[in-house]
Protein backbone atom coordinates (compact mmCIF):
# COMPACT_ATOMS: atom_id res chain seq x y z
CA UNK A 1 0.00 0.00 0.00
CA UNK A 2 2.96 2.33 0.55
CA UNK A 3 3.38 3.57 -3.08
CA UNK A 4 -0.32 4.47 -3.28
CA UNK A 5 -0.20 6.17 0.12
CA UNK A 6 2.80 8.30 -0.86
CA UNK A 7 1.33 9.20 -4.25
CA UNK A 8 -2.04 10.18 -2.78
CA UNK A 9 -0.28 12.35 -0.21
CA UNK A 10 1.76 14.11 -2.90
CA UNK A 11 -1.34 14.70 -5.02
CA UNK A 12 -3.26 16.12 -2.08
CA UNK A 13 -0.37 18.38 -1.14
CA UNK A 14 -0.04 19.57 -4.74
CA UNK A 15 -3.75 20.36 -5.01
CA UNK A 16 -3.90 22.21 -1.69
CA UNK A 17 -0.55 23.93 -2.02
CA UNK A 18 0.44 22.74 1.44
CA UNK A 19 3.40 20.63 2.45
CA UNK A 20 3.14 16.84 2.46
CA UNK A 21 0.79 15.51 5.14
CA UNK A 22 1.01 11.81 6.01
CA UNK A 23 -2.57 11.76 7.31
CA UNK A 24 -4.45 11.22 4.09
CA UNK A 25 -8.20 11.70 3.99
CA UNK A 26 -9.95 8.99 1.98
CA UNK A 27 -12.23 11.63 0.47
CA UNK A 28 -9.22 13.01 -1.40
CA UNK A 29 -9.05 9.76 -3.36
CA UNK A 30 -12.52 10.18 -4.87
CA UNK A 31 -11.08 12.10 -7.80
CA UNK A 32 -8.12 9.74 -8.23
CA UNK A 33 -9.52 6.23 -8.83
CA UNK A 34 -6.21 4.90 -10.13
CA UNK A 35 -4.46 6.07 -6.97
CA UNK A 36 -7.23 4.42 -4.96
CA UNK A 37 -6.64 1.21 -6.90
CA UNK A 38 -2.91 1.47 -6.28
CA UNK A 39 -3.54 1.96 -2.56
CA UNK A 40 -6.27 -0.63 -1.94
CA UNK A 41 -5.37 -2.99 -4.75
CA UNK A 42 -1.70 -2.82 -3.82
CA UNK A 43 -2.46 -3.87 -0.25
CA UNK A 44 -4.69 -6.69 -1.49
CA UNK A 45 -2.05 -7.89 -3.95
CA UNK A 46 0.45 -7.85 -1.09
CA UNK A 47 -1.92 -10.06 0.89
CA UNK A 48 -2.07 -12.53 -2.00
CA UNK A 49 1.73 -12.70 -2.20
CA UNK A 50 2.11 -13.15 1.58
CA UNK A 51 -0.52 -15.93 1.61
CA UNK A 52 1.32 -17.76 -1.20
CA UNK A 53 4.67 -17.39 0.59
CA UNK A 54 3.25 -18.68 3.87
CA UNK A 55 1.67 -21.68 2.14
CA UNK A 56 4.77 -22.53 0.14
CA UNK A 57 7.50 -21.96 2.74
CA UNK A 58 5.76 -22.29 6.14
CA UNK A 59 3.21 -24.99 5.34
CA UNK A 60 5.57 -26.42 2.67
CA UNK A 61 2.92 -27.42 0.14
CA UNK A 62 2.64 -26.74 -3.62
CA UNK A 63 0.54 -23.70 -4.57
CA UNK A 64 -1.99 -25.93 -6.35
CA UNK A 65 -2.78 -27.62 -3.03
CA UNK A 66 -4.00 -24.29 -1.64
CA UNK A 67 -7.21 -24.86 -3.60
CA UNK A 68 -6.46 -24.22 -7.26
CA UNK A 69 -8.01 -27.43 -8.50
CA UNK A 70 -11.35 -28.10 -10.11
CA UNK A 71 -12.43 -26.74 -13.48
CA UNK A 72 -13.41 -23.42 -14.97
CA UNK A 73 -17.01 -24.65 -14.73
CA UNK A 74 -16.71 -24.07 -10.97
CA UNK A 75 -15.52 -20.51 -11.57
CA UNK A 76 -18.24 -19.86 -14.14
CA UNK A 77 -20.95 -21.18 -11.83
CA UNK A 78 -19.67 -19.02 -8.97
CA UNK A 79 -19.61 -15.91 -11.16
CA UNK A 80 -23.13 -16.60 -12.40
CA UNK A 81 -24.54 -17.38 -8.95
CA UNK A 82 -23.11 -14.23 -7.35
CA UNK A 83 -24.34 -11.98 -10.18
CA UNK A 84 -27.77 -13.62 -10.29
CA UNK A 85 -28.24 -13.34 -6.50
CA UNK A 86 -27.58 -9.59 -6.43
CA UNK A 87 -29.63 -8.99 -9.60
CA UNK A 88 -32.70 -10.76 -8.21
CA UNK A 89 -32.38 -8.91 -4.88
CA UNK A 90 -32.25 -5.63 -6.82
CA UNK A 91 -35.31 -6.56 -8.89
CA UNK A 92 -37.29 -7.49 -5.75
CA UNK A 93 -36.37 -4.22 -4.02
CA UNK A 94 -37.21 -2.20 -7.14
CA UNK A 95 -40.54 -3.97 -7.70
CA UNK A 96 -41.60 -3.46 -4.06
CA UNK A 97 -40.67 0.23 -4.05
CA UNK A 98 -37.88 -0.17 -1.50
CA UNK A 99 -35.40 1.40 -3.92
CA UNK A 100 -35.83 3.85 -6.77
CA UNK A 101 -33.56 4.08 -9.78
CA UNK A 102 -31.85 7.48 -10.07
CA UNK A 103 -30.73 7.05 -13.69
CA UNK A 104 -32.77 4.98 -16.14
CA UNK A 105 -31.78 1.58 -17.52
CA UNK A 106 -31.21 3.26 -20.89
CA UNK A 107 -28.74 5.73 -19.35
CA UNK A 108 -25.97 3.75 -17.59
CA UNK A 109 -23.13 5.84 -16.14
CA UNK A 110 -19.84 4.24 -17.08
CA UNK A 111 -16.85 5.86 -15.37
CA UNK A 112 -13.24 4.99 -14.70
CA UNK A 113 -14.46 3.48 -11.40
CA UNK A 114 -16.33 0.87 -13.47
CA UNK A 115 -12.94 -0.53 -14.51
CA UNK A 116 -10.82 0.17 -11.43
CA UNK A 117 -13.30 -1.47 -9.07
CA UNK A 118 -13.58 -4.48 -11.36
CA UNK A 119 -9.82 -4.95 -10.98
CA UNK A 120 -10.04 -4.30 -7.23
CA UNK A 121 -12.89 -6.76 -6.63
CA UNK A 122 -11.09 -9.44 -8.65
CA UNK A 123 -8.06 -8.98 -6.37
CA UNK A 124 -10.29 -8.96 -3.26
CA UNK A 125 -12.08 -12.13 -4.39
CA UNK A 126 -8.79 -13.94 -4.90
CA UNK A 127 -7.12 -12.72 -1.71
CA UNK A 128 -9.98 -13.26 0.74
CA UNK A 129 -10.78 -16.72 -0.61
CA UNK A 130 -7.12 -17.75 -0.79
CA UNK A 131 -6.58 -16.68 2.80
CA UNK A 132 -9.84 -17.29 4.71
CA UNK A 133 -10.80 -20.45 2.87
CA UNK A 134 -7.66 -21.80 1.20
CA UNK A 135 -5.07 -21.03 3.86
CA UNK A 136 -7.08 -21.01 7.10
CA UNK A 137 -9.28 -24.01 6.33
CA UNK A 138 -6.52 -26.12 4.79
CA UNK A 139 -4.08 -25.39 7.61
CA UNK A 140 -6.70 -26.29 10.24
CA UNK A 141 -7.58 -29.48 8.34
CA UNK A 142 -3.91 -30.49 8.22
CA UNK A 143 -3.81 -30.16 12.00
CA UNK A 144 -6.74 -32.54 12.46
CA UNK A 145 -9.46 -30.06 13.45
CA UNK A 146 -13.08 -31.10 13.08
CA UNK A 147 -14.99 -29.88 10.04
CA UNK A 148 -17.54 -27.83 12.01
CA UNK A 149 -14.73 -26.00 13.80
CA UNK A 150 -12.89 -25.32 10.54
CA UNK A 151 -16.06 -23.80 9.05
CA UNK A 152 -16.77 -21.78 12.20
CA UNK A 153 -13.29 -20.31 12.62
CA UNK A 154 -12.93 -19.40 8.94
CA UNK A 155 -16.34 -17.70 8.80
CA UNK A 156 -16.02 -15.96 12.18
CA UNK A 157 -12.58 -14.59 11.32
CA UNK A 158 -13.96 -13.42 7.96
CA UNK A 159 -16.85 -11.61 9.67
CA UNK A 160 -14.73 -10.00 12.40
CA UNK A 161 -12.31 -8.54 9.85
CA UNK A 162 -15.27 -6.74 8.24
CA UNK A 163 -16.21 -5.31 11.64
CA UNK A 164 -13.95 -2.31 11.01
CA UNK A 165 -15.84 -1.32 7.82
CA UNK A 166 -17.80 1.95 7.72
CA UNK A 167 -21.49 1.90 8.72
CA UNK A 168 -21.14 -1.62 10.10
CA UNK A 169 -24.25 -3.28 11.52
CA UNK A 170 -24.84 -6.41 13.60
CA UNK A 171 -27.14 -7.85 10.93
CA UNK A 172 -24.46 -7.13 8.33
CA UNK A 173 -21.81 -9.02 10.31
CA UNK A 174 -24.22 -11.94 10.78
CA UNK A 175 -24.77 -12.09 7.02
CA UNK A 176 -21.03 -11.93 6.37
CA UNK A 177 -20.62 -14.79 8.84
CA UNK A 178 -23.26 -16.76 6.92
CA UNK A 179 -21.73 -16.03 3.53
CA UNK A 180 -18.37 -17.05 5.01
CA UNK A 181 -19.92 -20.42 5.87
CA UNK A 182 -21.31 -20.59 2.31
CA UNK A 183 -17.85 -19.91 0.88
CA UNK A 184 -16.42 -22.58 3.16
CA UNK A 185 -19.05 -25.04 1.94
CA UNK A 186 -18.29 -24.19 -1.70
CA UNK A 187 -14.59 -24.78 -1.09
CA UNK A 188 -15.17 -28.00 0.82
CA UNK A 189 -17.79 -29.41 -1.58
CA UNK A 190 -15.77 -28.77 -4.74
CA UNK A 191 -12.29 -29.15 -3.22
CA UNK A 192 -11.48 -25.95 -5.10
CA UNK A 193 -11.38 -22.20 -4.55
CA UNK A 194 -12.75 -21.36 -7.99
CA UNK A 195 -16.44 -21.30 -7.10
CA UNK A 196 -16.15 -19.08 -3.99
CA UNK A 197 -13.73 -16.78 -5.83
CA UNK A 198 -16.22 -16.34 -8.68
CA UNK A 199 -19.19 -15.79 -6.36
CA UNK A 200 -17.23 -13.32 -4.23
CA UNK A 201 -16.18 -11.21 -7.24
CA UNK A 202 -19.62 -10.79 -8.82
CA UNK A 203 -21.46 -10.48 -5.48
CA UNK A 204 -19.31 -7.42 -4.67
CA UNK A 205 -19.12 -5.96 -8.17
CA UNK A 206 -22.81 -6.22 -9.07
CA UNK A 207 -23.75 -4.85 -5.68
CA UNK A 208 -21.52 -1.77 -5.79
CA UNK A 209 -20.58 -1.09 -9.40
CA UNK A 210 -23.59 -2.27 -11.35
CA UNK A 211 -26.54 -1.41 -9.11
CA UNK A 212 -24.94 1.24 -6.91
CA UNK A 213 -25.42 -0.17 -3.40
CA UNK A 214 -22.80 0.24 -0.68
CA UNK A 215 -20.53 -2.82 -0.39
CA UNK A 216 -19.99 -3.72 3.27
CA UNK A 217 -20.32 -0.04 4.14
CA UNK A 218 -17.99 1.32 1.45
CA UNK A 219 -19.13 3.94 -1.06
CA UNK A 220 -20.56 2.66 -4.37
CA UNK A 221 -19.77 3.86 -7.89
CA UNK A 222 -22.50 2.14 -9.86
CA UNK A 223 -23.37 2.02 -13.54
CA UNK A 224 -26.84 2.54 -12.14
CA UNK A 225 -27.55 4.45 -8.95
CA UNK A 226 -30.30 3.77 -6.45
CA UNK A 227 -32.03 5.78 -3.76
CA UNK A 228 -32.72 3.69 -0.66
CA UNK A 229 -33.87 6.52 1.61
CA UNK A 230 -37.56 5.53 1.45
CA UNK A 231 -36.99 1.79 1.64
CA UNK A 232 -37.22 -0.62 4.54
CA UNK A 233 -33.72 -0.82 6.00
CA UNK A 234 -34.37 -4.40 7.09
CA UNK A 235 -34.55 -5.27 3.39
CA UNK A 236 -32.11 -2.82 1.81
CA UNK A 237 -29.42 -3.07 4.48
CA UNK A 238 -29.25 0.72 4.76
CA UNK A 239 -25.86 2.40 4.53
CA UNK A 240 -24.00 -0.90 5.03
CA UNK A 241 -25.38 -2.25 1.76
CA UNK A 242 -27.39 -5.30 0.76
CA UNK A 243 -25.31 -7.50 3.07
CA UNK A 244 -27.04 -5.76 5.97
CA UNK A 245 -30.51 -6.79 4.80
CA UNK A 246 -32.78 -9.81 5.15
CA UNK A 247 -32.97 -10.49 1.41
CA UNK A 248 -29.24 -11.17 1.42
CA UNK A 249 -29.81 -13.73 4.19
CA UNK A 250 -32.40 -15.52 2.07
CA UNK A 251 -30.16 -15.65 -0.99
CA UNK A 252 -27.18 -16.84 1.01
CA UNK A 253 -29.26 -19.84 2.10
CA UNK A 254 -30.41 -20.33 -1.50
CA UNK A 255 -26.70 -20.35 -2.38
CA UNK A 256 -26.26 -23.51 -0.29
CA UNK A 257 -29.05 -25.22 -2.23
CA UNK A 258 -27.68 -24.09 -5.60
CA UNK A 259 -24.17 -25.25 -4.70
CA UNK A 260 -25.44 -28.64 -3.54
CA UNK A 261 -27.41 -29.16 -6.77
CA UNK A 262 -24.40 -28.09 -8.84
CA UNK A 263 -22.03 -30.49 -7.05
CA UNK A 264 -24.47 -33.37 -7.46
CA UNK A 265 -24.89 -32.63 -11.17
CA UNK A 266 -21.13 -32.53 -11.69
CA UNK A 267 -20.69 -35.90 -9.94
CA UNK A 268 -23.18 -37.38 -12.40
CA UNK A 269 -21.41 -35.96 -15.47
CA UNK A 270 -17.77 -36.50 -14.45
Amino acid sequence: MIPGLLLSGLLEANQSGDSFDAEIGMSALDGDPWVFLLLQGGGTLGGIVITLLLWRYLNKFPIKELGFKGTMKDLSFGLLLGAASITVIFIVLLATGNVTLVNSFSDPEFTVFTLTFLILFILVGFFEEMFFRGYVMSTMAQRGNKRWLIYAVSALFFSLVHGTNPNVSIFGLVNILLVGILFAYMFDATNSLWMPIGYHITWNYFQGNVFGFAVSGTAPYGIYNVDISKGNELLTGGSFGLEGGMLATIFIFLGFIATNLYVKSQKLTR
